[in-house]
């Protein structure tokens, strides 16, 4: 007469595919229960434990805190669902010594009825890959965990349950949850994309096996912010071939967006001006000094060069976030149109002011009044802007009150307004008064290492407007991106892409996508604003040159690039002028 153990193991031997374990295999049969059935000496030379039959035992308390949720995962699939793994990676929790690393796969045990009664663990240490008979599939298996972890992408698993069973480094810093709060969760608890329920690339892929790169997906991350991702999934399958689950890489775009409609985040409107260029790095990393300081500021650039978007940033990272952006386009409007538009008019106050308006510095209150194209306003309307700044009050057009100013002004300009002091077509004072913290945004030309982030961005962005699936742009068509001068700056580069967006048909933007780029005229233009600046240096050159220095903070290799003179030339002239 057996007892009662002797009933539960007597079914229970290794299926076939056990007998021939390659030497150096640990095995363990574990009961519902989670009790040891049976163990071969090699799992206990491999756990550093003595695995005693009926005693307890439970894997969560033998691998490291980092693994412990994917092991009870799948302990627990394999119980329930009748799932297999293969190649998991974990590490042992010694008392002592270097952590172990150890690859180990789970199988579930069937009776004759095919009832679930136990699982099959078998697994390797992986710091001892001698064992393995074959020398590529030791490489593969070594460091395997450490290679996941160091991915530059996003990367997360799931089972054939849609459960997430891992979770690498980089995917916790994409979407801001941890390995601990995911795992076990239905990958759209966690990612709950605009996709998830309609064309989510992985459930594709699960369904007909078929590979889906580079599919843009938006994701909300942990702090409530939409995130746009290009996804990359594949199926993952057992030694069988049965697709036990599915993998996803996952890579953020430059754009970020927040989720509360119609409003960016600071971090977003920095996120929003493209570029790693050491000339672009320059000035944003000015951004959050100058936006804690409440001082006004002069954005200085070429038009298209994202004058607005820093000026946005500069706000949002201020103490007047919280407050309105107010911009005004000062070429835009008419002389007698401004002064009514800036401060506000009363009743009566002209022809045609039948009732009372409210101006942009009311409008602006508490935020930031952001004076585009300030060098296009007349003499008059810069006396009055002058004392508004420098009272801080101001009087509606006809009326008589006087209403404090509390608003920041910040100015942008595609002129150099020092010329314009120099030809008298602009107030000196004004031009000082303006100019507390001066920025200089450089044009396209001068940071062309930008050109393929700003190509990325916009095929992303034209992308979801015209429901494409473009993948980039040809390399020749982006050679002549790199020739080309752009005096429009990205504005003019915008344009062009999504002129392109309108004819592509393919995953690929030519030559033929592009409109025409007249760089002959394009040369000839910028030759005559080269004239033009040299012109001017010889007018006032010291003045000039200490400008540029500024701007370039001393560094004269690119204060040479941007005067159009060697470094060498610009050293004689500093000697010249006594510039230290």
């Amino acid at each position: 007469m057996m007892d009662q153990d002797d009933q539960l193991i007597e079914p229970v031997y290794p299926p076939d595919e056990y007998d021939s374990l390659p030497e150096g295999d640990g095995l363990m049969i574990i009961s519902l229960e989670k009790r040891i059935m049976s163990a071969n000496l090699q799992a206990e030379k491999i756990l550093r434990m003595k695995l005693e039959r009926g005693k307890p035992f439970d894997i969560s308390g033998v691998v490291t805190e980092e693994y412990r949720a994917q092991a009870e995962i799948a302990i627990q699939e394999a119980f329930d669902h009748g799932h297999s793994y293969s190649n998991l990676v974990a590490k042992l929790s010694l008392h002592s010594g270097m952590p172990v690393s150890l690859v180990f796969s789970i199988n579930p045990l069937y009776d004759n009825d095919d009832h679930i009664i136990g699982v099959v663990l078998t697994f390797r240490d992986n710091e001892l890959g001698g064992h393995l008979t074959d020398k590529s599939s030791q490489s593969q298996l070594i460091g395997y965990d450490t290679l996941f972890e160091q991915l530059a992408e996003g990367v997360f698993t799931i089972n054939n349950r849609w459960r997430i069973t891992s979770f690498n480094r980089q995917a916790q810093a994409i979407t801001g949850f941890t390995r601990e709060e995911v795992l076990g969760k239905n990958c759209w608890d966690i990612f709950r994309s605009d996709l998830c329920r309609s064309s989510c690339p992985l459930k594709i892929t699960m369904e007909t096996g078929i590979v889906r790169m580079d599919q843009d997906v938006r994701i909300v991350a942990k702090g409530g912010q939409q995130r746009s991702i290009l996804v990359n999934t594949s199926v993952i399958k057992n030694n069988r071939g049965l697709v036990i689950g599915a993998v996803e890489t996952f890579r953020p775009l430059t754009l970020t967006i927040s989720m509360k409609e119609g409003q960016l985040s600071p971090q977003d409107y920095m996120g929003q001006i493209v570029g790693e260029s050491r000339a672009l790095r320059q000035i944003l990393q000015l951004v959050p000094d100058v936006a804690a300081a409440d001082v006004t500021v002069i954005i200085e650039g070429e038009s298209g060069t994202g004058k607005e978007l820093v000026a946005k940033a500069i706000h949002q990272q201020s103490p007047r976030s919280s407050g309105p952006f107010i911009p005004v386009n000062c070429s835009a409007l008419a002389e007698t149109l401004l002064e009514s538009e800036l401060f506000g008019h009363v009743k009566g106050a002209f022809t045609g002011a039948v009732n009372s308006k409210v101006g942009r510095f009311e409008l602006a209150k508490g935020g930031t009044l952001f004076l585009d194209e300030i060098g296009e306003i007349k003499p008059e309307i810069q006396i009055k802007l002058l004392r508004v700044l420098e009272e801080r009050v101001f009087e509606r057009v006809g009326g008589t009150r006087p209403i404090p100013l509390d608003t920041r002004i910040i100015a942008a300009t595609n002129k150099t307004l020092l010329r314009e002091v120099r030809e008298g077509r602009f107030r000196e004072d004004l031009f000082y008064r303006l100019r507390t913290v001066p920025l200089y945004l450089p044009p396209l030309r001068e940071r062309k290492s930008d050109i393929p982030l700003l190509v990325n961005h916009f095929v992303s962005k034209f992308n979801k407007k015209y429901g494409k699936q473009v993948r980039g742009i040809d390399p020749k068509a982006l050679k002549l991106f790199h020739q080309y001068l752009w005096p429009g700056n990205i504005r003019e580069m915008e344009r062009a892409m999504e002129y392109a967006f309108v004819f592509v048909k393919g995953p690929i933007i030519t030559f033929s996508h592009l409109p025409e780029f007249t760089e002959a005229t394009d040369l000839k233009n910028h030759s005559e604003r080269d004239r033009s600046a040299r012109s001017y240096l010889w007018e006032d050159e010291k003045t000039t040159i200490e400008d540029v220095l500024r701007k370039t903070k001393g560094r004269r290799d690119e204060a040479a690039n941007i005067l159009g003179i060697s470094r060498t030339s610009l050293w004689r002239k500093m000697k010249a002028h006594g510039i230290g």
